[in-house]
C-alpha cells in the first residue's frame, strides 16, 4: 500500500508542476474582478468545483453552485468556472454557450487544449493529466489510477491552491474565513 500511495503522490506532483504559473495568475485575476461567480462540473469534478465554490464563498466572494435551487441566472462580466477533463460534457458545454451568450467570462480548466469547450473559454487552464473516456494507448500522461483520477486530484488541489493564492493577495486569514464558515449544523 505504501508503493501505491508514494506512486499516486509522485504522480501528483508531476502533474500539478506542470500548469502554467501565468494562466494561473490569470485565473486569480479573472476571479477577483468578477462580481459573480458560477461553478460545475459533472460527476467527481462537480464535486470539486462545489469544494471550490465553498472556500471562494469564504473568501468573501458572490458564488454559486449551477444547478442549486438557488442559483440565479448569469449576466454580463459575472464568471463560470468550469472544471472539466474531457471539455466535451454535452451539459457543461451547454452551460459555457449559455453563459457566453448573456456576455459573462467562462473558465475551463481541463486536460484537452482541443476540446470544443476551449473555443468558448476565455480563459483556460491546462492541467496534464489522462481524462475520462480515454484509452489506455492514448492516455499520455500515463497514470496507474483509473478514468479522471489524476485529473480530479489535482483540479482539487488546484482550486486550493488558488484560494491560497487569494488568501494572501487579499490579506484575508484562515479565521475570517471561519467567520463565513456554515453554523446551523
Amino acid at each position: 500500500m505504501d508503493s501505491l500511495i508514494r506512486q499516486v503522490l509522485s504522480e501528483l506532483q508531476a502533474c500539478v508542476s506542470q500548469i502554467s504559473a501565468e494562466n494561473l495568475a490569470q485565473a486569480v485575476a479573472l476571479i477577483e474582478n468578477a462580481p459573480r461567480i458560477f461553478v460545475a462540473g459533472a460527476g467527481r469534478s462537480g464535486l470539486c468545483m462545489r469544494a471550490f465554490g465553498m472556500r471562494l464563498m469564504h473568501l468573501g466572494k458572490t458564488v454559486y453552485v449551477v444547478g442549486e435551487t438557488t442559483t440565479p441566472g448569469i449576466a454580463a462580466k459575472d464568471l463560470l468556472i468550469l472544471g472539466s477533463g474531457s471539455g466535451r460534457t454535452s451539459s457543461l458545454l451547454a452551460m459555457a454557450r449559455q453563459a457566453r451568450s448573456h456576455d459573462a467570462k467562462v473558465m475551463l480548466i481541463t486536460t484537452d487544449a482541443t476540446s470544443p469547450m476551449v473555443e468558448l473559454a476565455d480563459q483556460l487552464v491546462i492541467i496534464p493529466a489522462p481524462s475520462l473516456g480515454m484509452d489506455e494507448g492514448e492516455r499520455n500522461p500515463v497514470s496507474i489510477q483509473p478514468m479522471g483520477t489524476l485529473f480530479e486530484q489535482s483540479l482539487l488541489i488546484l482550486c486550493d491552491s488558488l484560494i491560497l493564492s487569494m488568501m494572501r493577495q487579499s490579506e484575508v486569514s484562515a479565521a475570517h474565513m471561519l467567520e463565513r464558515h456554515a453554523n446551523l449544523e
